[in-house]
């Protein structure tokens, strides 16, 4: 519904409560303000250690697959679309998603990270 502060600290807790506790959870994230945050950072200090950020270099937008499926979406799918509703926008991305593509990534998490540190 919004791209906040609050919403990503409630994706967070959702992740909190899904996996077990004591493991680390790594995200690998674009620089959006909310995802770095006074109030997502006050939130991480009260669970230090669960988890861990990777953001995606500013000038590399490419390795963000969200941003490019989205992208893609726009220019093939949606150019020129109106709708009347957001239940009527969901109806036509479900239809993209019908047959979805499965995306293999290649890389290893442990050369994302060493690529940007």
């Amino acid at each position: 519904e919004s791209h906040k502060s609050s919403d990503f600290i409630d994706f967070l807790k959702m992740l909190d409560k899904t996996y077990p506790e004591g493991l680390v959870i790594n995200i690998i994230l674009d620089n959006h303000s909310a995802h770095r945050s006074r109030e997502t950072m006050n939130y991480l200090a009260t669970h230090p250690n669960r988890f861990k950020f990777t953001f995606t270099p500013k000038h590399a937008s490419w390795l963000n697959l969200i941003e490019s499926f989205f992208g893609k979406m726009a220019r093939t799918c949606l150019r020129g679309l109106r709708v009347r509703s957001k239940e009527e926008l969901v109806n036509q991305i479900m239809q993209v998603n019908a047959e979805p593509v499965i995306y293999r990534w290649k890389w290893k998490l442990e050369d994302i990270e060493s690529a940007f540190t």
